[in-house]
């Protein structure tokens, strides 16, 4: 009893659901203390940005050169980019549905010149992006170093994805050891993710703390059915994720939350997915995902593939032109859904892109002044959990489908790990594709067989 309970303390998922449990106490019962606890989570996202750009080059890189297929990388990207556009829709469209199932807005009958709009400019006065076509031109990098330096991700996914294909073009065999080189850098690099993953838990107390003093829990009954309509939109939207994931992945969504409990719960505390990223990443190659598809997906999917802020934008739209006592037309209804496609993909990674994309959605339907979407300031970050479960989710299962549909999803392996209880292991060295059947199948049968002596015990 006192070792099973020495475990539970010990064990990542405890100290960060206590950490959070406290941040939010100090928050609510010291709203100044709480604010000034900013710098903690501040600083532990510093860090985790400090190894998420060598993480994501070296991963996409050693996959491209390891997988020696030009054609395969070519494929993956299509496949990923064509998942990513009919799952966001579908979230849109979700959204919007939800939306006017609860009527979160109704009644309300707000005068938009009411509202103080001041911290919105505030919230988006970073510069613009002009649009789509910009964004796709800012993935390009200008400088290499520049992109590293700013931890520009799909500008390093780009030339990493480049820097790959050069390796496979001038032959495996003359850059065998540039490969090997590369492995081991990969393998410090997750062994210093690890020890960034123990201060975890005081990254998610100063963040959970700030966020209630600064906003205050008394905020949630103003929005008290927004924030209804969103987190059940969520998990019923989850729900549908799971059905994918078992359908087109083969894998159990239930058991993945299983292994990836404390990633999760990290990144509500942190309201950040970044936070979690090469974690992740790592978990997904260690849970049958083969690198070159984990490289590619995932982070692509920051970008192309946010299913909780599509929701949230549907829904929130939908409740300013209730609030504002606005129907939108069958042709209204298309057109938002199609322009919050756009600008929800192109403002990505951008200071305030919701409140960005919601002004240029109801811009362009011209139905009410875009000073309303201050509207939404209040609620914004209310939503940051449910974005984030959602987010996540969704792009650890596309990584799952994408390789399935590549035929590089290793089944066996993805069943083994996820229908084990042994999660808190040091993931630090992760599955490799380079190593041997037998290597790989002495680590599933060492699995399975501690799996089967803890549910004896």
């Amino acid at each position: 009893m006192k070792q099973k309970m020495q475990k539970t303390f010990s064990s990542l998922f405890f100290q960060l659901g206590v950490a959070i449990l406290l941040g939010t106490l100090i928050g609510h019962f010291w709203p100044t203390t709480g604010a000034t606890l900013k710098p903690l989570g501040d600083g532990f996202i510093q860090l985790i940005k400090m190894v998420i750009s060598p993480i994501v080059f070296l991963v996409v890189v050693t996959g491209i050169a390891k997988a020696g297929d030009m054609k395969a990388v070519g494929r993956v990207g299509v496949k990923a980019l064509a998942y990513f556009v009919v799952v966001s829709t579908i979230a849109l469209i979700f959204g919007m549905a939800m939306a006017y199932i609860f009527n979160p807005g109704s009644g309300l009958n707000i005068d938009p010149s009411s509202l103080d709009s001041s911290v919105l400019d505030e919230k988006t006065s970073a510069e613009k992006p002009g649009g789509f076509a910009e964004f796709l031109l800012g993935m390009l990098p200008v400088s290499v170093i520049g992109a590293f330096a700013e931890n520009e991700i799909l500008q390093i996914l780009v030339f990493s994805v480049l820097f790959g294909l050069g390796i496979v073009a001038v032959g495996q065999e003359k850059c065998a050891q540039l490969i090997a080189f590369f492995d081991t850098v990969l393998s410090i690099f997750f062994k210093i993710m690890n020890w960034i993953m123990r201060i975890s838990p005081l990254g998610a107390f100063g963040a959970i703390a700030f966020i209630i003093g600064q906003y205050g829990i008394e905020t949630i009954g103003t929005y008290v059915k927004l924030i209804i309509a969103c987190y059940v939109s969520a998990v019923l939207f989850i729900l549908l994720l799971g059905g994918i994931a078992r359908c087109g992945g083969g894998v159990s969504l239930w058991k993945f939350f299983r292994f990836t409990k404390d990633e999760y719960l990290l990144a509500l505390g942190t309201a950040s997915t970044e936070a979690v990223m090469p974690r992740m990443m790592d978990k997904l190659n260690r849970a049958g995902c083969s690198r070159t598809t984990t490289g590619l997906v995932f982070p692509t999917g920051y970008s192309f593939n946010m299913d909780g802020s599509a929701i949230y934008l549907s829904i929130s739209l939908v409740f300013m032109t209730q609030a504002f006592g606005v129907d939108l037309s069958l042709s209204q209804q298309i057109t938002a859904l199609a322009v919050l496609l756009l600008t929800s993909k192109g403002m990505a990674g951008v200071p305030g892109s919701a409140f960005l994309a919601l002004s240029a959605t109801s811009a362009a339907l011209g139905l009410f002044p875009v000073s309303g979407v201050a509207l939404m300031l209040g609620a914004d970050r209310l939503m940051d959990s449910m974005r984030v479960v959602v987010n996540l989710t969704g792009n650890c299962v596309a990584t799952f489908v994408v390789d399935r549909w590549e035929g590089k999803l290793n089944l066996n392996q993805a069943h083994a790990v996820l229908g084990s209880r042994e999660t808190g292991k040091d993931t630090s060295v992760p599955f490799r594709e380079s190593d041997d059947d037998q290597g790989i199948t002495q680590e599933l049968e060492k699995i399975l067989s501690d799996s089967k002596k803890e549910s004896k015990v």
